[in-house]
């Protein structure tokens, strides 16, 4: 997961800053549905032949003032160069590392290497250019050429000859460690004609960020992982099966109209419900909205999930009727502000029913549960299932807890490029769920999508997403460390699913994109798993 990528250039590198920091480049956002992990920058194999292909591609020559230029001035750009090609003299390379994993590159090239490259931008002009009184293609004395194209135009073509030839050269010490996205050449290009034009020589520096360096605290720390694991104790797979086949006999049944009596176990009561303190120092009570409720369907076989005492309250109540009653919100309350009010209900029951139940036999089997014949049978399948669910949450609670360890052993100086990309892969799949869910406009969805909105979500959740980068950063290593592997058709089958999500959910994708990250979390499944076999893991209940 940690595997540095090589070089490969953004478009805006020569996109020259009005000052020597860059400016956050706030990309596109990457929809990245069921992500188990979230994943780091692509991973790129391209060599440096590529990497020069690349910038004869996508990177524009500076703006020439006459668009009669322009053609030449394209044609000059054909003059880049691999680091294959050698250059007349070496250019010197001045490496300085910064925070975040940054690296700042100062770029020396020599005159020599400069009239070279001005000397093919000459070659290019001439050929492409239509000068009065000269056959096309023919030569043309360089002055002539000079002030037909003007000297302006061949300086600034010359300049940006210099740094596409020089370029894989300079950047060849961090081949292999840069990350996609981050490289940017920071020095004002006035200020390299300035210097182009005064000492025929050029200077600029390049900053990048590369694959940050991972710290155990010890070193293996990971070997000895103690981990304490809290479950839920609430409810457990049996009594979740119970309640799961109560809720479907439920199901079954018919409500009907309680005339001739008050509220009973079994009943299901549409009640209003308006509560107020009770103030032990005699002051004026005050409502308390968080348990007032209207028209509140309360099934009485479900008392566990009110106040306790709210249920024995109001049994007997009648269709019409109204009680008021005491009672104290008690210490373990989930809302922390009512803990231990002294709180006066009043109930009126507005509607009443009764559940018309059909009797428990096998007859109704197949309609509890499709495929089963017999109560027994629904009942050992209920309960299979939520064993299986039990099991899934306590894997995941484990696997959570190991992830909180791992981030916590590791020192890691991260690059704000990855941090901005993990960053935009965490809110691009959130905005994806809510998507789904909530089915936004088009308005909506871009405002969501912003940059603003975007930025925004990196400021507030910068922990989160720093602690996700140290779980994947550890989880590579580990995986690196202890050679684990996953077999080709893991890799295939689980490829084909995420392409086949993103295409449910009609969002764009690259086949090689989806499939760096689909390696990167069976990485995580496979260091996981052999995680839970060599950690000492306790498990307690809350």
């Amino acid at each position: 997961m940690a595997t540095p990528i090589s070089i490969q250039f953004n478009p805006s590198i020569l996109s020259f800053p009005s000052n020597p920091s860059p400016s956050i480049n706030t990309k596109a956002l990457l929809y990245q549905p069921n992500d188990k992990f979230l994943l780091k920058q692509k991973h790129n194999s391209s060599n440096s032949r590529q990497f020069s292909s690349f910038l004869q591609q996508q990177l524009p020559l500076h703006q020439l003032a006459s668009t009669g230029f322009v053609a030449a001035a394209a044609a000059a750009s054909g003059v880049v160069d691999t680091v294959e090609d050698k250059l007349p003299a070496d250019i010197h390379v001045t490496e300085t590392q910064e925070p975040n994993s940054r690296v700042r590159l100062t770029v020396e090239v020599p005159t020599v290497v400069c009239d070279d490259c001005y000397r093919r931008v000459i070659k290019e002009f001439m050929k492409l250019s239509k000068v009065p009184g000269f056959r096309p293609g023919k030569n043309v004395p360089e002055d002539i050429l000079v002030g037909f194209v003007g000297k302006q135009n061949v300086q600034k073509a010359a300049v940006e000859a210099i740094l596409k030839r020089t370029l894989p050269h300079a950047m060849s010490s961090v081949t292999g460690k840069a990350f996609e996205d981050s490289i940017r050449i920071v020095t004002k290009f006035e200020d390299m004609e300035r210097t182009y034009l005064s000492l025929n020589s050029l200077r600029y520096d390049v900053v990048v960020d590369v694959a940050p360096e991972i710290k155990w605290k010890p070193e293996d720390a990971y070997k000895n992982l103690k981990v304490v694991v809290e479950l839920d104790s609430e409810m457990g797979a049996q009594r979740a099966s119970e309640k799961e086949f109560i809720r479907r006999h439920k199901s079954l049944g018919a409500l009907k109209i309680v005339t001739d009596r008050g509220l009973q176990i079994g009943d299901v009561a549409v009640i209003d419900i308006s509560a107020t303190t009770i103030e032990q120092d005699g002051s004026d009570a005050k409502s308390i909205p968080a348990a007032e409720s209207k028209g509140f369907n309360f099934d009485t076989e479900e008392g566990d999930n009110v106040l306790p005492g709210f249920r024995d309250s109001i049994i007997g109540i009648k269709r019409g009727e109204t009680k008021s009653f005491p009672l104290v919100f008690p210490d373990t309350w989930k809302q922390e502000d009512l803990r231990g009010v002294h709180a006066q209900f009043t109930v009126e029951c507005k509607e009443l029913f009764y559940r018309d139940l059909p009797e428990l036999n096998d007859s109704i089997a197949e309609k509890l549960l499709p495929g089963c014949s017999s109560i027994e049978e629904v009942k050992q399948a209920l309960l299979q299932r939520c064993l299986e669910v039990e099991q899934a949450a306590k894997d995941q609670a484990t696997d959570n807890a190991i992830l909180d360890q791992l981030y916590k052993m590791v020192e890691v100086d991260i690059p704000q490029s990855l941090f901005e990309e993990q960053g935009r892969q965490l809110y691009g799949a959130q905005l994806l769920q809510l998507q789904a869910n909530m089915k936004l406009n088009e308005q909506q969805l871009a405002s969501l999508s912003s940059p603003r909105a975007v930025n925004e979500f990196l400021v507030t959740q910068k922990e989160n997403i720093t602690s996700i980068i140290k779980q994947n950063l550890a989880v590579g290593d580990i995986f690196t460390r202890e050679n684990l592997q996953f077999s080709t058709e893991e890799l295939v089958k689980e490829v084909q699913n995420s392409i086949e999500e993103f295409q449910q959910h009609q969002q764009e994708y690259d086949e090689d994109r989806v499939k760096q990250q689909v390696q990167e979390v069976l990485e995580g499944a496979k260091v996981l798993e052999w995680l839970r076999e060599n950690a000492e893991i306790q498990y307690i209940t809350r």
